[in-house]
C-alpha cells in the first residue's frame, strides 16, 4: 500500500514582503541567505512529503489564507522573526497554538522561558540543577554587586539569543567594569542585563530530542584555539564572524575524551533540565564542564539552528541518523504529540 504523503507547511521568516506561491530558488540558493530553510526544505522533499513555502515577514494575513486554500497536515516552524523583532518569535508559536495545526519545534512557553535567561535559572535552581550564580538588573533600577557573586562575571541582555551582545567586554573582573558594562547594556541596547558568574571550564553543546522519550545526541564542543584562558566564552563574534574564528584558531568539534561517568553525568542532567522547563520537540543546552568534573547548565536554545553545518545536525550524524532522518523525527514528533 502506497504511504499518503504529508502536506506540510514550511513557515520561516523573510526580510520582506513576496507573494504566496513564491518559490524562494534565488534565497535558498545563497549560501549566505536562507541556507537553512533550503536544506529543510530539500530534507522534507526527499522524505516524500508534499511541501509548500511560505515567508512571514510583517503580516500573518498570508498564512490564514494559506491555511484556508491548502489546510496542511502539520507546519514546520522555522518562523523566528516577525517584523525584524526576535522577541515575536514565541508569539508566532503561540499563533499557531491557537490555529491548532500540528506545528514542529517548541511551544510558545518554551521559547518564552528560554529567552528569559533569568527565569530559566530560576527554574533550574529550583530543580537543584547546577547553573551559575546569577543577578538580573531591570533598566531604572539600582545597580550594586552582589555579595553572592564572585568576579569575573558575565554580563549579557537578558533576553537576546544566538549571543548577541556577548563580546570579550562582557567578561568583567573588576566593579568599574561591572557597572559600565551593565550601563552600556542599559542604555546601548535598551534592554535588561543578568550577571553570571564565569564558569571555567570545556563548553559542549549538548541536543536532546523527543516528547516523552528522549535520545540526548553525542556532544560537540567549542575549542576556543588561542584565545586567552581568561577570555574563552561564545560571543557573537566567536560564533559568527568567520574571518574572527580563523584568526583565534576557534572550532566547533566533535567533543573529545571526558572523564569517566562525565558523559552519563552530562546526559542525565541535561535530560533533567529538559523536563524541568517542560521542553517539547527539541533543544541545544550550552554547558560547561569544570576542571573538576562537575556540569553546569549556561542557557537552553529552543529551536536551535537545524542547518546541515551546525551543531544538531552535526550530532545527529554523529549518532548515525541522517540529516533527512533528523527532519522527519522532528515532523514525526510534531504529528504524534498531536494525536
Amino acid at each position: 500500500m502506497k504511504k499518503k504523503k504529508i502536506k506540510v507547511l514550511l513557515l520561516f521568516s523573510c526580510p520582506y514582503v513576496m507573494p504566496r506561491g513564491y518559490d524562494y530558488h534565488q534565497e535558498f540558493a545563497d549560501p549566505q541567505n536562507m541556507y537553512t530553510e533550503n536544506d529543510v526544505y530539500r530534507a522534507l522533499l526527499a522524505c516524500g512529503h508534499e511541501v509548500s513555502l511560505l515567508g512571514i515577514h510583517n503580516d500573518v494575513t498570508p498564512l490564514f489564507e494559506e491555511i484556508a486554500e491548502n489546510k496542511p497536515d502539520v507546519i514546520f516552524n522555522m518562523a523566528e522573526v516577525f517584523n525584524e523583532k526576535s522577541y515575536y518569535e514565541k508569539n508566532m508559536a503561540a499563533l499557531l497554538e491557537m490555529i491548532a495545526i500540528p506545528y514542529t519545534g517548541a511551544t510558545s512557553e518554551n521559547i518564552f522561558i528560554c529567552n528569559n535567561k533569568g527565569l530559566t535559572k530560576k527554574i533550574l535552581t529550583y530543580h537543584r540543577i547546577k547553573n551559575p550564580h546569577f543577578h538580573i538588573f531591570y533598566r531604572g533600577h539600582r545597580v550594586w554587586v552582589p555579595k553572592k557573586l564572585k568576579l569575573p562575571v558575565v554580563i549579557k541582555p537578558l533576553n537576546e539569543e544566538a549571543s548577541r551582545g556577548i563580546s570579550q567586554a562582557s567578561i568583567v573582573d573588576n566593579e568599574e567594569g561591572f557597572f559600565d558594562r551593565i550601563k552600556f547594556i542599559h542604555q546601548n541596547m535598551n534592554a535588561d542585563v543578568i550577571v553570571e558568574e564565569f564558569i571555567e571550564g570545556r563548553e559542549l553543546y549538548i541536543t536532546i530530542i523527543g516528547n516523552k522519550k528522549l535520545m540526548v545526541l553525542p556532544p560537540r564542543e567549542l575549542k576556543f584555539g588561542d584565545l586567552p584562558e581568561d577570555a574563552r566564552i561564545a560571543t557573537y563574534k566567536a560564533k559568527w564572524d568567520d574571518d574572527y574564528r580563523e584568526r583565534w584558531g576557534i572550532k566547533s568539534v566533535y567533543a573529545g575524551k571526558l572523564a569517566d561517568g562525565v558523559w552519563e553525568e552530562i546526559c542525565d542532567v541535561c535530560k533533567r533540565a529538559y523536563r524541568a522547563l517542560n521542553i517539547k520537540s527539541y533543544l541545544r543546552f550550552d554547558i560547561r564542564v569544570t576542571p573538576d568534573n562537575k556540569v553546569y547548565i549556561i542557557e537552553p536554545n529552543a529551536n536551535p539552528c537545524i542547518a546541515r553545518i551546525d551543531e544538531v545536525a552535526q550530532s545527529a550524524e554523529k549518532q548515525g541518523l541522517s540529516y533527512e532522518n533528523l527532519i522527519d523525527r522532528i515532523l514525526q514528533l510534531a504529528l504524534s504529540e498531536s494525536s
